[in-house]
């Protein structure tokens, strides 16, 4: 009797375990668009970087910090076992447009209960740049360009909760005229042959029209408007401590001020996370993260004309 094969039919494609949580690839900030064919641009969105994994019978909505997130983005996990896929990971951006179809991170904040507003749940939209695992394959070793050439036919030409993040053919250093005169973020420049790579490196640039980081908050200055904010004390993260490095006092409307000043004064910390003595300042738990717009830094290592621009949980800010 002849011995059965041990080799498994050609026509059986081998199945990659489905990650239950991939760290996301992030772009490093530089001053110019990179130049050549290899390279393909994005506008840059203002929102909470997402992955959305979906398997049969569920979705789930992960932040970048690997926190799951699918209850606050109901309709996006909805629409996103409509897909036409078994089980997939899609990397992408969840945002709120505005009026002129431009991303704004203190609308989706109230979008998502963090800060008063009317703006709701169902405004959200996850706008989907990558797909990295696709029925059984792990697409993560394939180029950029593979991966976008799998993903357009599963989102593009969607109005739903999920959409397609279009590359835009065009001169970086015009296209980045052109997104700053929209007054939009920025852009986003990726190497089409690269694989997807977890972490920050070159292989993604992020160009943005101002500077604009996220910065641990560790404390505040009232107002003198009583129950109002002041200035925000901020702190970064150098050779593994926090470091003050300065504060902003603009960027919040007189309702938002409010807010913040009953939310920080429900963290009051017992000591400073920084070495810092000031007077009538009030130190809080080293918990949240702003996102902070800035013009430079001085020579003593402190920002210039901060304004901020949301918060975050610092749980989930995988990069301070």
């Amino acid at each position: 009797m002849a011995r059965a094969s041990s080799k498994k039919p050609r026509d059986i494609p081998p199945t990659d375990p489905m990650p239950a949580r991939i760290d996301p690839c992030l772009a490093t900030l530089v001053d110019k668009p990179p130049k050549g064919p290899e390279w393909a641009y994005e506008v840059k969105w203002d929102g909470y970087r997402v992955a959305v994994h979906i398997e049969p019978g569920r979705a789930r909505v992960l932040t970048r910090g690997g926190y799951d997130w699918t209850q606050r983005f109901p309709t996006i996990a909805d629409d996103a076992r409509r897909l036409a896929v078994k089980t997939a990971i899609l990397d992408g951006e969840a945002v709120v447009l505005d009026e002129h179809g431009r991303s704004d991170f203190g609308m989706l904040q109230r979008a998502l209960g963090r800060l008063p507003s009317a703006v709701e749940a169902g405004a959200i939209i996850f706008y989907a740049f990558d797909l990295l695992y696709l029925d059984g394959r792990d697409l993560r070793r394939l180029p950029l360009g593979e991966r976008r050439r799998m993903l357009e036919p599963l989102v593009a030409g969607r109005e739903g909760a999920i959409r397609l993040s279009e590359e835009v053919q065009a001169d970086g250093d015009e296209l980045l005229r052109v997104a700053c005169a929209h007054g939009l973020e920025g852009i986003i420049a990726k190497h089409i042959d690269k694989p997807y790579r977890s972490g920050r490196g070159e292989w993604w640039q992020k160009i943005t029209c101002k500077r604009r980081d996220s910065f641990v908050i560790v404390g505040f200055e009232p107002s003198t408007v009583p129950g109002h904010l002041g200035r925000l004390l901020l702190a970064a993260r150098k050779d593994g401590v926090l470091v003050y490095v300065g504060g902003c006092g603009t960027g919040w409307s007189h309702e938002l001020s409010r807010e913040l000043r009953k939310l920080l004064e429900g963290m009051v910390a017992k000591a400073p996370a920084v070495a810092l003595r000031r007077k009538g300042a009030v130190f809080v738990e080293p918990v949240l993260v702003a996102e902070v717009e800035y013009r430079a830094w001085t020579d003593d290592g402190k920002l210039r004309h901060a304004a901020f621009k949301g918060i975050r949980p610092r749980e989930d800010e995988t990069a301070i």
